[in-house]
């Protein structure tokens, strides 16, 4: 081994010209072998901003760039593609997006100073557009009509495509709806998370100038978990790469588990075949899991029948056996798991952040949350509110975006009497109207003193402090000594939101806890400022949009507090604990019912979620499921997983077949009660969860 690498980590780093495929499985050390190919390449005469390398989230991005300024020895700063003196253009897909399209957006229309709606900006618009189609939400809800549109943009479909595409009524309504919803934000000089994707690609496609141009910044391209790529950025990064062919992939087709937000398995499977050079190697040396573990996530995965040949081994040794528990009933298997956790956190011998409860979906954490409540657990549901979501929050961000852009409708219209300053909903209604009438921005018809000096005179004072107030903060952001965390503690001071939070939250604790989010703002600017080479107001609005997702992470979380995880697969994926439960191994939760069908390709990925629950685990791992399960107030008898039956080795058992079809039949019939013969996961259970495994027979 060099370098602390093994062999066939040691083959990708040194492999540095043309297409390169590395096949990295579970644990295998992935991200050491992307930074120390890197470090080579500019080793080897390779201009670090030459390089680019694209993660899918800002934390891998971050990450990646602490782990290459190690390597060199010097400390590196976030930067833009042409900047002297920079290290490797390390970023996500979205945030590379957003610099190519801030260069050349007009080409396509858009003002370079475009806004990027979030999804709170995004619901806003879509309830108008629902309104003017006369759609209730009984029929489409906003959040419904946007996740249409956002899988037919993640699929390369424009709005002028999409009813040909369309299927059923809903569809059609979403449709029509498209259109609008598009035309709407382009309006107000806008796009959201897709448009930087559908928009890039688009660039590269209709103008091969700007294609050529941006593709000549790079000699090398590394892309990390590629199985995720959907059809915008396997294009956009195909048009980056096609000249110099210095490719590199990583990724792993088994843990392939976002088919729902347009990721495409084939992208991975398919790379030797669109790039017939390629170089393969596959690591599959695992150093987080246990053999014994490792046995389990091997025999699972095999049954899939699409995906490339690769059988992890364990670095480690054999530890112990996974277990697989039955309980009578939901209640049962969550008080059994909470009340197991408890006596060994009792010992000492573990800490609450080892453990982690994996689920399917977001209903089942319910019981747990509770019993852990009982227990006196600390615990940590994943996936709860995001930071940048808080509304303190989102009201002193669009503040900033109307001082960075005072086009933007949806933040003007949020903050315009946020906190009040005697502009009422009537004076609001007024200025919006005469804007859509003479189709300019609404900031621009508050300028205009002919129609201002017919508001009522509070609302007339509460337009001039608005607008000294922008005025006051722009000037602050063009003195070079003034700060942008100086220009966010000035807005907070002179809109007076600390006193805006005790006249509207009574409650001493959460008004605190609010005040805190203010501080939290203000120290997310500064550090912002430390780390960037040259900060400025517009790229700190687009990384807050770009990462704001991700604060509060589950990687996050689980460095902040000492915590159970209570997470779904989905979230897991990437992290890590010594001891996991995954629980609800049952058929319609996993594989969940909506992908019971005749389509073999959704079981297969229900099937790498499963692998991917299993491979979280370093040292012990728990699979259980009740016998019954409460369903519309009755309890109603389960069936195993057909994954408990094939990781074990038993996947020719009879129930296997027997439950799928009960399912389906439940399925059919609604929730309603049906007689179906009781499919036990192994010998007898108890509230108390015996040791069991899938039997044979009936």
């Amino acid at each position: 081994m060099s370098n602390g690498l093994n062999p066939e980590q040691q083959e990708a780093v040194q492999t540095l010209s043309g297409p390169l495929l590395v096949l990295a499985g579970a644990g295998s050390g992935k991200t050491r072998v992307v930074t120390f190919r890197i470090a080579n390449l500019i080793k080897h005469g390779t201009a670090p901003d030459r390089i680019l390398a694209v993660t899918f989230t800002n934390k891998a991005a971050r990450e990646m760039r602490e782990r290459i300024a190690h390597m060199s020895g010097k400390k590196t700063k976030s930067h833009r593609p042409g900047k002297p003196d920079g290290g490797p253009v390390v970023g996500t897909f979205h945030s590379n997006c957003v610099q190519i399209l801030r260069r050349h957006a007009k080409r396509l229309g858009y003002p370079d100073k475009f806004a990027i709606y979030d999804r709170s900006d995004q619901e806003s618009v879509a309830r108008d557009v629902l309104r003017q189609l006369r759609v209730h939400s009984g029929m489409m809800k906003p959040g419904d009509f946007l996740s249409h549109i956002s899988r037919w943009k993640n699929a390369g479909v424009r709005w002028q495509q999409a009813g040909e595409l369309a299927k059923t009524d809903v569809e059609h309504v979403a449709a029509s709806g498209y259109r609008r919803y598009q035309q709407a934000i382009k309006l107000v000089g806008a796009v959201d998370f897709d448009d930087l994707l559908l928009l890039t690609e688009e660039l590269f496609r209709e103008h091969e100038d700007i294609r050529l141009k941006e593709s000549g910044l790079y000699d090398h391209i590394l892309v990390d978990e590629y199985q995720d790529t959907n059809q915008s950025q396997y294009s956009i990064i195909e048009q980056l790469a096609k000249g110099h062919r210095n490719l590199c992939v990583v990724g792993d087709d088994d843990q392939s588990i976002y088919g729902w937000r347009g990721a495409e398995v084939q992208h991975i499977l398919n790379f030797k075949n669109d790039w017939p050079e390629a170089k393969v190697v596959r690591l599959e040396a695992n150093y987080r899991s246990s053999g014994a573990i490792l046995d389990f996530a091997n025999r699972l995965i095999a049954f899939n029948k699409v995906r490339h040949d690769k059988v992890l081994r364990a670095a480690r040794g054999a530890g112990k056996p996974p277990r697989i528990l039955q309980f009578k009933t939901e209640l049962d298997e969550a008080r059994g798991t909470v009340d197991e956790i408890a006596r060994i956190l009792d010992t000492r011998a573990r800490q609450p952040g080892d453990f982690a409860i994996l689920f399917r979906t977001n209903e089942q954490p319910r019981v747990f949350e509770m019993e852990l409540r009982r227990a006196k657990v600390p615990y940590s549901l994943v996936g709860s509110q995001s930071f940048f979501d808080r509304k303190e929050v989102r009201d002193l961000l669009a503040y900033l975006r109307i001082v960075d852009n005072s086009k933007d409708e949806v933040s003007l219209l949020r903050i315009i009497n946020t906190p009040q300053r005697g502009i009422g909903e009537k004076t609001i209604e007024n200025l919006l109207a005469a804007a859509v009438n003479r189709g300019i921005p609404m900031w621009e018809m508050m300028e205009d003193p002919a129609l201002i000096s017919t508001l009522p005179e509070p609302a007339k004072q509460g337009v001039a402090r608005i607008q000294s107030l922008v005025d006051r903060l722009k000037a602050m952001l063009a003195d070079e000594k003034s700060s942008m965390a100086d220009v966010m503690r000035q807005l907070i001071s002179s809109v007076d939101y600390m006193g805006y939070i005790d006249r509207t939250y009574p409650s001493p604790e959460e008004a605190q806890a609010r005040k805190d989010s203010l501080e939290e703002v203000v120290n997310a600017i500064a550090e912002y400022e430390t780390e960037n080479r040259d900060p400025n107001l517009s790229d700190f609005l687009d990384e807050v949009t770009l990462s704001g997702k991700e604060f509060g992470s589950p990687k996050e979380k689980q460095t902040q507090q000492n915590a159970v995880a209570l997470m779904t697969y989905h979230s897991a994926k990437g992290l890590e604990f010594p001891i996991v439960y995954m629980v609800g191994m049952e058929e319609g939760i996993l594989p969940h019912r909506r992908s019971i069908s005749d389509n073999v390709d959704d079981v297969e990925e229900e099937r790498r979620l499963c692998y991917v629950g299993v491979t979280r685990a370093q040292d012990e791992l728990t699979m259980s499921l009740p016998l019954t399960r409460k369903k519309w107030g009755k309890q109603r008898d389960t069936f195993a997983s057909r994954f408990l039956y094939e990781l074990t080795g038993q996947a020719d058992n009879p129930n296997r077949m027997k439950s799928i079809q009960g399912v389906r039949k439940e399925i059919k019939q609604g929730e309603a009660a049906a007689k179906r013969a009781k499919t036990k996961a192994g010998t007898a259970g108890t509230a108390g969860g015996k040791k069991a495994s899938p039997k044979r027979g009936s």
